[in-house]
């Protein structure tokens, strides 16, 4: 099956968010893994609780926010390494196999979007740092709708700009609560499960589970 458009998650997907911590690893210390993983836990949980309380805030201010908590709660790590964190997550990493995998669908025809949680100047920054403004060709941000995943009007940015019915594109995601909330609003879903996760949200499974974008 073809598809008019493949749009993917940026973080976690595209994007690796714990290399911002890791270039500083010796820094942050035996603890810089578990604040790493705190502070993409709490960045996410901040999204959906004010999602919930209808009181958006730009993603670059709950990923600030949620370094300030995990910085808190390990103590062991140098809060002195707040800023050079909040820079490198400028310039996080790209997984390997994406710039090839993104020009291979693109040569085949495809649309090649982002629609991500991060705020445009994020997106920006991700994209121009792994050389990849050529291959994409939309970068969709939820601050156009000031709202965060799972809410359906996020994902609606991408069919109403391309003006396409949801089983036309295909979704790709690293996030299982993403896949279900795109499942749920008729993407095709392929889940990519980097960490080897259990199936959740049964009721909202995927078209296609990967191990990463490899065999896209």
């Amino acid at each position: 099956m073809s598809f008019a458009a493949f749009v993917f998650d940026a973080y976690g997907t595209l994007f690796d968010v714990h290399s911002a911590v890791r270039r500083h690893a010796a820094a942050a210390g035996p603890d810089g893994q578990a604040l790493s993983e705190l502070w993409r836990a709490k960045q996410l949980e901040y999204s959906w609780v004010r999602s919930l309380m209808g009181n958006y805030r730009d993603f670059w201010q709950l990923t600030v926010e949620a370094l300030d908590y995990a910085l808190a709660v390990y103590p062991s790590v140098d809060p002195g390494l707040k800023d050079r964190l909040l820079e490198s997550y400028w310039k996080i990493d790209c997984y390997p196999e994406v710039p090839a995998v993104l020009k291979n669908l693109k040569a085949q025809g495809a649309r090649i979007a982002i629609l991500s949680n991060g705020s445009p100047d994020m997106l920006k920054a991700a994209v121009g740092k792994a050389a990849l403004e050529t291959v994409i060709d939309d970068i969709f941000s939820v601050d156009a709708v000031k709202t965060f995943k799972t809410s359906p009007a996020v994902y609606d940015i991408v069919t109403t700009q391309y003006r396409l019915y949801p089983d036309a594109v295909s979704f790709q995601s690293s996030n299982r609560w993403d896949i279900a909330g795109a499942t749920k609003f008729g993407f095709r879903t392929v889940w990519i499960n980097r960490a080897n996760r259990p199936e959740e949200y049964a009721d909202f499974g995927p078209s296609l589970i990967l191990p990463s974008l490899e065999s896209l």
